[in-house]
């Protein structure tokens, strides 16, 4: 079961959802009913039994295209480039 932070709409389609190999960090680029695009990057501790809690606030930001959004979390999270690069 995925938990998903309240920072997230329920109105929002999340396209793809990238996680760190340890499964600890994850990013989520997500599409909303206005046509414009988003992401945010949350954390997942053991603590909070497995709930992600976001990390920014990332999720305000709005871009014309989910790669535009894809390519500002890149440059926004360190981790995540390497993720997506094979």
């Amino acid at each position: 079961m995925r938990w998903v932070s309240a920072r997230l709409d329920k109105s929002w389609s999340v396209l793809a959802s990238h996680q760190t190999p340890e499964g600890d960090r994850c990013v989520d680029v997500f599409a909303r009913p206005d046509t414009t695009f988003g992401f945010e990057e949350f954390r997942r501790d053991p603590e909070d039994l497995g709930a992600w809690t976001p990390l920014q606030y990332f999720s305000t930001r709005r871009y014309a295209s989910a790669h535009e959004a894809t390519e500002a979390a890149c440059d926004a999270v360190p981790w995540l480039r390497d993720v997506l690069t094979p």
